[in-house]
C-alpha cells in the first residue's frame, strides 16, 4: 500500500511520463548513455533458445523498445507490458503489434495475476519510493517467476559513497552535454532527477534479490550510474 508521499510521487512521474511519451525514443538515447549496449546486455542473457516459446512481461516497458527487440529475437515469445502511463503504452502496442497485453498500472498498485518465464525491466523500478518498497517489489518478482525463471533490469543507480556519487553524476552530466545543453540539463533534467528518481545502490540491490531467495544474483553490465544486473529463480 502505497502512503501519501509515495501516491503523489507517483502522480508526479505518471503526469511526466503521459506528456513525454511522443518524445520519450528521441530523449532517452540523448541521456541514457550507452542505452543500445544496455539493451543489447539484456537480451543477451535470455535462457532460452530464438525458437523458444515463453511468457515475459515488462515492467516499466515505456514505448515498448525493450519488449520490441525481445519480439524481434524470439518471435514465439509471449509478451505483457505494464506502464504507469497510457501514452506510453498506446506507442507500444503500436511498436509490437497486436500480440501484445497491455496493463497500465503503478508498481505499488499491480499484483502479478500469472507467473513469468522472464520477468524485465528498464529505468523503472528507481521511481519506487523507498527501499523497503523496493523489497517489497522484489519479492512480488519472486514469486511471479516460474521455476529457473530470470529477473533482468536496467537502472539508474547510486554510487557506494559520496566521492563515487560525485564522479557519477559528473560522468552523466558528460554525457548528457554532448546532446543536450548545460543550461537545459541544470533547469529541466537534473530537477527531474531530484524530484522523481530514487535510485539505489547497486550492492543494496543484490542484497535485496538475494534475501528474495533467487539463487544467482549477478552484473551483467555497468557504466557508472547506471546497471543491468539479474536474478534466477
Amino acid at each position: 500500500m502505497a502512503t501519501e508521499n509515495a501516491k503523489n510521487h507517483i502522480e508526479r512521474v505518471k503526469n511526466h511520463f503521459e506528456e513525454e511519451a511522443k518524445e520519450f525514443d528521441v530523449i532517452i538515447q540523448k541521456l541514457i548513455p550507452n542505452y543500445n549496449e544496455m539493451i543489447t546486455a539484456l537480451i543477451s542473457v535470455i535462457p532460452f533458445s530464438k525458437e523458444s516459446a515463453f511468457s515475459i512481461i515488462d515492467l516499466g516497458c515505456g514505448t515498448g523498445t525493450i519488449a520490441k527487440t525481445i519480439k524481434d529475437n524470439f518471435p514465439n515469445a509471449n509478451i505483457t507490458c505494464v506502464d504507469i502511463a497510457g501514452n506510453m503504452l498506446e506507442i507500444a502496442k503500436n511498436k509490437i503489434g497486436d500480440s501484445v497485453s497491455c496493463i497500465q498500472s503503478d508498481f505499488y498498485s499491480f499484483d502479478f495475476q500469472e507467473k513469468y518465464d522472464l520477468i524485465v525491466s528498464s529505468l523503472a523500478l528507481h521511481h519506487i519510493s523507498t527501499d523497503s518498497d523496493k523489497l517489497i517489489f522484489y519479492e512480488k518478482i519472486y514469486s511471479a517467476l516460474n521455476p529457473d525463471g530470470m529477473f533482468v533490469n536496467i537502472d539508474i543507480i547510486l554510487g557506494s559513497d559520496e566521492i563515487l556519487q560525485k564522479v557519477y553524476m559528473e560522468k552523466w552530466c558528460e554525457f548528457m552535454m554532448k546532446s543536450v545543453s548545460q543550461n537545459e540539463i541544470e533547469s529541466k533534467w537534473l530537477p527531474a532527477y531530484y524530484a522523481e528518481d530514487r535510485p539505489t545502490k547497486l550492492t543494496t540491490h543484490l542484497n535485496m534479490l538475494e534475501k528474495c531467495g533467487f539463487l544467482l544474483v549477478d552484473v551483467i553490465y555497468k557504466y557508472y550510474n547506471f546497471a543491468v544486473y539479474c536474478a534466477k529463480r
